[in-house]
């Protein structure tokens, strides 16, 4: 099948934009329709945080309009309400004109990073997680089974015992903390299976993001995805080009970087129907690869085609209908609304329909569920006390009469995970998916004892 002719009145960017000098500027229809109401003030975190009107995001909307009009300069002073922002989506979500505020900031941040490349240490850690880590995963498997040495030796016990942990910043300490357990990647598990059949009668046939982050630290979680969609009458291919989504690089600034991974993921996929996503943060940026190709018409026609295959595992097993399981796991649990699920794709009431139809799951409510826990990509890392802040609002709204708290990214189940050990709490962590899955184990145990907890 031919594709489509580009569309010719498809928003293009010139080469630069007033004081923007570089291709890729932020697009004046993205910020046409704001009229500076302040309906989004009380949806923004670094607003409720900071209370100034440069980290709201209508302030921010009007610094990024006051560069295109040549008023002010990509300097240090734009570049920190820019880079603080969270990019959460949370006041688009708010805005009654839905002005694309993420986008607008991931255009300013790569405008900024060629204004202000990063230097020194900032720049070879970039380097080397963004370019030489990340996008390669045979590297990731091998930086994985470093890990799982560390652990599996007894060196991640003597590290804390001794102390020797504390020579790292305070924030890093409280990552290493909550490190999960690190088993063999998925994609290594598959690496010699074409396709993972489903159980029983093939009823459709899809393709999976494994990612990066997600198959090193949440191999279990992409592992679970697996097992409840071959139980569900789903043929897995898992495509053996497939790189990193590339949100963490557009996130970074590094827009270029961003391109490259889409082309590589858009080609990986590009003969599949389906491409299903168990990470927030990467489904968005899938879904938004047209977003880095307006200057570019045969790819930005080739993006589109792609981001409308992609979908997020609750919504395909709530769209397609799944097996209703018939085992208790008899837990009290809570849901937070990953960002990037909720504002970035406007997916609430699917995951939460699919915990509410596990037997024995006691659902409770929790306040602003939809608010940013401070992950943010690798926010956290980057500006870990704005991050550390955020995370201590969200706990507030954590009820503390539940067992878990479920999520649908992994960046939110780190995070979340350091806010439960921080603050004292007895919850566990868990993706939405495993759930499903646990409960699929219990029953097939016919009556063993399971609680959901292995």
């Amino acid at each position: 099948m031919g594709l489509p002719e580009p569309d010719l009145n498809l928003p293009c960017a010139n080469s630069g934009l007033g004081n923007y000098l570089w291709s890729d500027p932020p697009k004046e229809y993205k910020w046409a329709d704001c009229v500076h109401c302040g309906l989004c003030l009380e949806a923004c975190p670094t607003y409720e945080q900071l209370g100034q009107e440069q980290h709201s995001p209508r302030g921010r909307v009007h610094l990024i309009k006051s560069v295109a009009e040549g008023k002010l300069k990509v300097n240090e002073a734009f570049a920190d309400p820019v880079f603080q922002c969270l990019d959460c989506r949370a006041c688009t979500t708010a805005c009654p004109a839905n002005v694309d505020v993420g986008g607008l900031i991931e255009e300013a941040r790569g405008q900024v990073r060629q204004a202000l490349p990063l230097t020194g240490w900032k720049a070879l850690t970039s380097k080397f997680f963004l370019e030489t880590l990340f996008p390669h995963h045979k590297r990731l498997e091998a930086a994985g089974g470093l890990l799982k040495f560390y652990q599996k030796i007894g060196l991640q016990k003597v590290v804390r015992k001794t102390g020797l942990i504390h020579m790292m910043p305070e924030h890093l300490v409280e990552m290493e903390a909550i490190m999960p357990k690190i088993k063999s990647s998925v994609r290594k598990k598959y690496k010699n299976v074409n396709i993972i059949k489903a159980k029983g009668n093939t009823q459709h046939q899809v393709a999976m993001l494994t990612g990066c982050i997600m198959d090193v630290m949440f191999s279990d979680v992409n592992e679970a995805t697996i097992n409840v969609l071959t139980r569900n009458g789903n043929d897995v291919l898992i495509p053996k080009k497939q790189t990193c989504c590339g949100a963490l690089h557009v996130h970074a600034g590094d827009r270029e970087m961003g391109r490259k991974l889409a082309k590589q993921n858009i080609e990986a996929f590009e003969r599949t129907d389906k491409v299903i996503v168990n990470a927030a943060g990467c489904g968005c940026m899938l879904k938004e690869y047209p977003e880095l190709f307006h200057e570019e018409p045969e790819w930005y026609v080739r993006a589109q085609e792609f981001s409308a295959k992609v979908e997020d595992i609750s919504k395909y097993l709530h769209d397609t209908g799944y097996e209703i399981p018939k085992a208790e796991l008899k837990t009290r649990i809570t849901y937070h609304d990953a960002c990037h699920l909720a504002h970035g794709q406007g997916i609430r009431d699917e995951p939460r329909d699919l915990l509410l139809h596990i037997p024995g799951v006691e659902m409770v409510h929790m306040a602003n569920a939809d608010r940013c826990c401070g992950s943010a990509g690798i926010y956290n890392l980057t500006h870990p006390e704005m991050a550390s802040a955020v995370l201590e609002s969200k706990m507030a709204n954590v009820p503390e009469d539940v067992e878990m708290i479920s999520m649908g990214n992994p960046g939110c189940m780190l995070q979340m995970a350091a806010g439960v050990q921080k603050y004292g709490r007895n919850q566990r962590v868990v993706h939405t998916v495993q759930l499903l899955d646990w409960a699929y184990q219990k029953e097939d145990r016919q009556g063993g004892k399971s609680d959901g907890t292995k």
